[in-house]
């Protein structure tokens, strides 16, 4: 049977941790291990409403922490955005000219609201707000969801999930082990491949997310737009220099983050420019330590996520991290397409019962597939 499947249209979404609004919609043709056909791709914006209830959701999810029973507002959320997103999926759906009977399976994989990594003395715990059973029915469709729990309860980190797909990607462009694969989403990970057996993914330390609180707790708006306070200011090497010295940077892999792990009062005290400057330039330089954990230092990055939009980011890790860095269109990528098309291939490999946790990358004892589905 594994042999014989023949690739499907699937659908991938995703919404991530620095909640910009948008609920990333994506149509990939796969068997689970190429790509076929890369579908059309759309950004599905919440209403202002949506995202007001899921940054109180978000809140109350860090007053929580794992302890006692969930919040109300966790089942409120999960409605609202399984709701929303169906539509999304529908909608896309049918602006191809497609029906939901000619899409295989949808990958759901939800909000995000809190992620605890596993210590020596203890499993980590992981939450994603999403009703794959309430899709199900909406669409009428297979639904893949709840991808992180399984390896969290066998003892993985839960993340990153993007390697398999990551290293589907690097098939076709470079299994040299030259070439590595960084996201910088809320969080910052990174996916190396020596073309063979070894496939190493982990996160590096935080991509957007505290820089993009320090600018909405200064006022500043959502994000530093462009990178432009960060390339106005001047990096305060010394603080710099005393963040970089936290143990989780030179931690071995496998790793993961929360969004909060690394928050905005990295940049305490300092004015907005120097601020930001010095958080993105934190990023950048993590980023740099944890391409000196890879087997073999990769010479480029192939940068996806909307980090690769910020000009500073992007100047910063090839003084920061000594690596040349390039934008996924570089290579013919959908650099904003990416983590919603990894899930719409993960849910392919879920319904085949194949892998997508790898002792190298999330620290599970031996590969294994994940996922719920229904429908």
């Amino acid at each position: 049977m594994v042999q014989d499947f023949k690739p499907v249209w699937a659908v991938g979404l995703m919404t991530g941790t620095v909640l910009d609004g948008n609920i990333d919609v994506a149509l990939l043709k796969t068997d689970g291990v190429t790509v076929e056909d890369f579908g059309a791709y759309t950004l599905a914006p919440y209403p202002r409403a949506t995202r007001d209830l899921l940054e109180e959701t978000l809140a109350e999810a860090r007053k929580w922490n794992f302890e006692g029973p969930e919040p109300k507002i966790f089942a409120e959320a999960e409605k609202v955005l399984t709701r929303a997103q169906s539509d999304a999926v529908r909608t896309l759906a049918e602006a191809e000219g497609m029906s939901m009977a000619d899409i295989g399976i949808v990958g759901f994989h939800g909000q995000s609201v809190l992620h605890r990594a596993p210590t020596a003395t203890r499993f980590g715990d992981t939450r994603q707000l999403g009703d794959g059973a309430l899709m199900s029915r909406i669409l009428d469709c297979k639904v893949a969801y709840d991808f992180r729990t399984a390896d969290v309860r066998a003892g993985g980190q839960g993340a990153p999930l993007s390697a398999g797909y990551h290293q589907a990607l690097l098939r076709s462009l470079d299994t040299s082990g030259k070439t590595a694969v960084l996201n910088l989403g809320g969080v910052a990970n990174v996916t190396w491949w020596d073309g063979a057996e070894r496939l190493i993914a982990f996160d590096t330390g935080p991509a957007n997310a505290p820089l993009n609180d320090f600018m909405k707790e200064n006022g500043l708006g959502e994000m530093d737009r462009d990178g432009a306070l960060a390339l106005s200011g001047t990096v305060d090497e010394a603080r710099l220099s005393k963040l970089l010295e936290h143990p989780y940077l030179s931690a071995p892999y496998p790793k993961s983050l929360d969004r909060f792990d690394f928050s905005s009062a990295m940049a305490e005290g300092l004015d907005p420019a120097t601020g930001a400057a010095t958080l993105t330039a934190f990023t950048a330089a993590a980023v740099g330590k944890a391409l000196d954990l890879l087997p073999v230092r990769p010479e480029r990055l192939v940068v996806c996520g909307g980090g690769r939009r910020n000009p500073a980011i992007m100047a910063m890790l090839e003084t920061r991290a000594g690596v040349e860095a390039v934008p996924a269109e570089a290579v013919g990528w959908r650099g904003d397409a990416i983590e919603a098309e990894c899930f719409a291939f993960l849910a392919v490999r879920a319904l085949r019962g194949l892998p997508f946790s790898f002792p190298a990358t999330t620290g599970v004892p031996e590969p294994m597939t994940g996922g719920r589905i229904a429908g």
